[in-house]
């Protein structure tokens, strides 16, 4: 039997921001995990770190200023490194997927810089995964709470780094015990996810409905521009 995308390599992406807004906000540290040669880019915003951002990830105006690199600078280097990914073929594994590389959209956009191939690339999204093999369990769904699910070893929560080991880990643990996931090829994977997020979404959008909430759910994925 050939090789399974789970078993092959596998490129894990995460992000640190200035706050949740993906038109908004800034990315202070991101990271491109392999297992053999990560990448973490500590990047100075060129705008201040909320107080309510610093306390989830730690970073600070004073260490972006004095240890960050210029963001134009950083992220024209993860934008190639995304690029170079593609480029072979390796899947990028990205835990809710939709905030991280939108965000990064933005970002670039705003920089002038060339976009990632977006339309080329195998994304592997373990939050959309866990909801499609596992829809009723009840609790949080977190990267924590779902590596804690699954045995997987979570280090240097809310550090780049560290949640993208977690996130290609998780999705290794997903593919290998549901083949319904397993099974199919990145390119495969990454249609299915595009159809299970808009599934998933509608179903939440739903659930609010019943409970007289008028939210609108985003359906989108990966990009949702």
């Amino acid at each position: 039997m050939s090789e399974r995308w789970f078993e092959g390599p596998l490129l894990g992406f995460d992000t640190e921001t200035t706050g949740v807004s993906v038109e908004h906000d800034r990315i202070v540290q991101a990271a491109l995990v392999t297992g053999t040669g990560d990448l973490v880019w500590l990047i100075d915003p060129g705008v201040p770190i909320p107080p309510g951002a610093t306390r989830v990830h730690g970073i600070t105006d004073e260490r972006v200023k004095a240890e960050g690199r210029p963001a134009a600078e950083a992220l024209a280097e993860v934008a190639a490194a995304l690029r170079a990914a593609v480029d072979v073929g390796t899947p990028v594994v990205a835990f809710r997927a939709a905030f991280d590389c939108t965000l990064l959209s933005h970002e670039l956009e705003r920089h002038g810089i060339e976009q990632p191939a977006w339309e080329r690339m195998s994304i592997i999204d373990p939050s959309v995964l866990d909801k499609r093999v596992d829809r009723y369990r009840r609790g949080k769904r977190t990267l924590g709470a779902t590596s804690l699910h699954y045995g997987v070893v979570h280090d240097g929560a809310h550090s780049a780094a560290g949640d993208a080991a977690a996130t290609v880990a998780l999705a290794r643990a997903i593919g290998a015990l549901y083949p319904e996931v397993g099974d199919l090829t990145p390119q495969e994977l990454h249609v299915s996810q595009i159809r299970w997020h808009a599934e998933d979404a509608a179903s939440l959008e739903a659930y609010f409905k019943r409970k007289g909430r008028e939210e609108t759910v985003d359906r989108r994925w990966p990009l949702c521009r």
